[in-house]
């Protein structure tokens, strides 16, 4: 029996709706959708895409009020939509109508405009389940879990000397991963600095990292994180070989190179939440928002898919 997934449709002034009408006939033999906008919105987006709506294209009746897409431009109304269509979305999956979220891209600007506290889905699915959600990004060739995600990178020395939390993101990140695990096989634990510090030459931040590696070890029972690894080597082809998990200590130290690698069809998914959650590893694609132009379907179908292997 398929999953119903209700897909959250991001901002509509960028290429989400685009994705949902150009792909509802294949994603409809995966999974059945329940899209989160609303006919006065779903008729103005089609237009002028100049795409027909499919017949079978379910979509809620009441989203948020209508307002004048405005292709490419971040707009305080377009973030009020897309954050109550992410709303809608949750309120489904806490109901229990549907059996996962699918967000497509916001645009985290428009957002703060509409007087949204949230910097992006991750942290406002923290706030409305109670649970330290887990930002991890790949695909089945690699994985990257991310211990801080948006903040300023000053501040992730600090994050890095709360040994407790880490700890805990730790032990946290292995539950959720552990059943893919194949025999003695270890996740490649990120150092912060270069050469991961050669030894506190170069800072001292991996002392911190190896007390929550040794506290995680002890809950877990199992020595399943590597020592601190050299970040600028950490994804060459040999060490990809040996892990296909990766834990990163701040945003861009593990999204560069899993972009570099696998951008195209790579996708965003919240672990530790008692739903599951996926997302397009992109943005709003302003850039070629309602110019006709041919997208690039793969993470938007893998992030579909993995409901199917789940």
């Amino acid at each position: 029996m398929m999953k119903k997934i209700a897909i959250s449709i991001g901002d509509l002034n960028g290429i989400g709706i685009q994705l949902a009408l150009e792909n509802h006939h294949i994603i409809k033999k995966v999974v059945e959708p329940l899209y989160c906008i609303d006919e006065v919105m779903l008729k103005q987006a089609s237009t002028l895409l100049n795409i027909p709506i499919p017949n079978d294209f379910n979509y809620c009746k009441k989203i948020a009020k209508p307002f004048t897409i405005e292709p490419a431009k971040v707009t305080k109304t377009s973030g009020v939509y897309s954050f109550a269509s992410f709303l809608k979305a949750v309120e489904l999956s806490k109901t229990q109508e549907v059996d996962g979220i699918m967000t497509l891209p916001i645009h985290k600007k428009a957002w703060e405009l509409s007087g949204v506290a949230f910097k992006g889905h991750t942290d406002a699915l923290r706030e409305f389940f109670f649970a330290p959600a887990i930002m991890m990004l790949g695909c089945p060739k690699m994985y990257v879990a991310l211990y801080t995600e948006h903040i300023p990178l000053y501040q992730v020395a600090d994050e890095i000397k709360d040994v407790k939390k880490l700890s805990e993101f730790l032990i946290d990140f292995y539950d959720n991963i552990k059943e893919d695990l194949k025999e003695n096989e270890q996740i490649g634990l990120l150092g912060l600095n270069p050469h991961a510090g050669d030894d506190g030459v170069l800072g001292n931040e991996e002392k911190y990292i190896k007390e929550a590696r040794a506290i995680a070890h002890k809950a877990i029972g199992l020595k399943i994180y590597t020592e601190p690894l050299v970040p600028d080597v950490a994804f060459t082809p040999n060490s990809r070989k040996n892990y296909k998990y990766f834990v990163a200590m701040y945003h861009d130290q593990g999204l560069a190179p899993l972009k570099a690698l696998y951008f195209d069809e790579g996708i965003n998914i919240s672990l530790n939440l008692p739903i599951t959650r996926t997302s397009v590893d992109h943005g709003t694609a302003f850039d070629i928002a309602y110019k006709n132009s041919e997208l690039n379907n793969l993470s938007y179908l893998n992030a579909i898919d993995y409901f199917a292997t789940t």
